[in-house]
């Protein structure tokens, strides 16, 4: 079976248990089998290198080849028996010696993400067929299996609101492309979703620094981190690491916006931030209060631009997906968080990218805004990315690929006004109450459509308009009830 097409047999086979529902769902239950198959690899492979100085991780009746290894071995209710009592042992897993946190890795890996099948002897089909299919110690490295972790992440963005941890690959590939990481830089994703950024940066780190010593890979472990907040994706991010060689990721599982802006020191400083972090959500109040009182914002992205700019070291650079309301957006918070980026940081490009980069999840228009900390903005280049020929629409089944990306690529270097490009200086800025919504897209021809196109296209749009109207209405509650206290 090839790769491409094991994730639908798994699906196909998990679709008739009664715990499962969704895309979602499968590639999660599919995620932490295979974090713990290919965690067993890994724990061999420091077995031999260390030896007698080796302490096993895993308790053994939880180690992949002595539950799951086995084709008769347990199944029905004692499978299901067994892998409850695992995820329950495995969440509080802890070692008075854990100098490698690799007892940590395991632990805030496997807390928070769910176990949905309830049908042991389906639970037996799908493990069988995983380990019939997936052989590690076949592979003269793991990068050969990333074809089907892909072909899962890919799955997320039409899987509901977990579609918000996927970033499309020619936007993460382009960021890090632009932002030219090395290997003796701190790399921080505080957003990292599935890992797609920093998968990006490993792979742009490669081109210029193959692996050629004995500790690259050591190196580039303590050179890439990240932060998730949610158990799934921080799942998905941790194994993505694992499969590009990262033993023990620096993948913490937590809200960055948590920590207090005051209580960031030079050690929690890094060299470059790569992200696309949640827009169009709120946050609770004791984490809008990280920020100093002027910067307060309910709105997640804010809040995210403001800790971004205190986390880059002199120097730093950034790379950062933001929608368009961020741009454009004139309240006094809004105002003031841009005005602090451009006395702070030259913001010296701004994308503005096509609708429905981020389809079917979303279609919220969003731009990518490159920065570097310790100069001052005098002026930013503006450049209008437009959809290729032949596409009216992104979709799941016509994505955007890394050669739609080439005109701005070829004007990157080469920065000229034209039709798609211009330069605004900080006056202009400035005089328009810091307004940076340049350069967008004109207003699109009405397109006459087919009447069941028609309905469709009605119905979205309708559910759209109320959720925004519920979102609106939701924020007018959370203000009233502060005024209240």
């Amino acid at each position: 079976m090839s790769l491409t097409s094991l994730t639908k047999r798994l699906k196909d086979i998990m679709r008739v248990d009664p715990g499962m529902n969704g895309d979602a769902q499968y590639i999660e239950q599919i995620s932490w089998m295979i974090f713990l198959k290919v965690f067993d690899y890994i724990e061999d492979e420091w077995r031999f290198l260390e030896e007698e100085n080796f302490e096993d991780i895993i308790p053994l009746e939880y180690k992949w080849r002595n539950w799951a290894q086995d084709k008769e071995g347990l199944t029905g209710d004692k499978l299901l028996e067994h892998v409850n009592n695992m995820f329950k042992d495995l969440s509080n897993l802890t070692s008075d010696n854990d100098k490698y946190n690799r007892f940590w890795l395991v632990r805030t890996t496997m807390s928070g993400v769910n176990q949905y099948m309830k049908n042991g002897t389906t639970l037996r089909k799908v493990i069988n067929t995983i380990n019939d299919n997936l052989d590690f110690k076949d592979m003269k490295n793991m990068h050969s299996f990333n074809e089907i972790y892909e072909s899962m992440l890919k799955d997320l963005q039409s899987a509901g609101k977990s579609g918000e941890f996927y970033t499309p690959r020619p936007i993460t590939n382009f960021v890090a492309e632009m932002l030219k990481p090395t290997l003796n830089q701190k790399v921080l994703d505080p957003a990292c979703g599935t890992g797609g950024f920093l998968v990006s940066v490993i792979e742009e780190i490669k081109k210029k620094e193959p692996n050629t010593t004995p500790d690259y890979y050591d190196r580039l472990q303590s050179s890439i981190l990240g932060i998730e907040k949610k158990p799934f994706p921080h799942l998905l991010c941790v194994t993505n690491m694992i499969l590009h060689n990262i033993s023990v990721p620096n993948i913490l599982h937590d809200n960055a916006l948590r920590k207090s802006i005051k209580d960031y020191n030079y050690s929690s400083m890094v060299d470059i931030i790569i992200t696309n972090p949640p827009f169009g959500g709120a946050e609770e109040d004791t984490i809008k209060k990280s920020v100093s009182s002027e910067l307060e914002s309910k709105e997640t992205a804010d809040l995210f631009v403001v800790h971004i700019i205190e986390l880059l070291k002199n120097q730093g650079e950034c790379g950062i997906v933001l929608p368009n309301g961020f741009l454009f957006g004139s309240t006094d918070v809004k105002i003031r968080i841009k005005k602090k980026l451009l006395e702070e940081c030259n913001l010296h490009t701004i994308v503005r990218l096509p609708k429905d980069i981020f389809a079917p999840y979303t279609d919220i228009n969003t731009n990518l805004l490159f920065f570097k900390k310790g100069e001052q903005t005098k002026g930013i280049w503006f450049y209008r990315l437009e959809k290729p020929e032949g596409y009216k629409h992104f979709s799941k089944t016509k994505p955007i690929l890394d050669i739609h990306l080439d005109p701005v690529r070829n004007w990157w270097n080469n920065r000229i006004e034209s039709e798609n490009s211009l330069y605004i200086t900080i006056d202009d800025i400035i005089s328009s109450n810091y307004n940076l919504d340049f350069c967008n897209y004109p207003h699109e021809e009405e397109e006459m459509l087919e009447p069941m196109d028609f309905i469709r296209k009605y119905i979205d749009e309708r559910e759209s308009i109320t959720l925004n109207i519920k979102n609106t209405l939701n924020s007018i509650i959370d203000i009233l009830k502060d005024e209240k206290q």
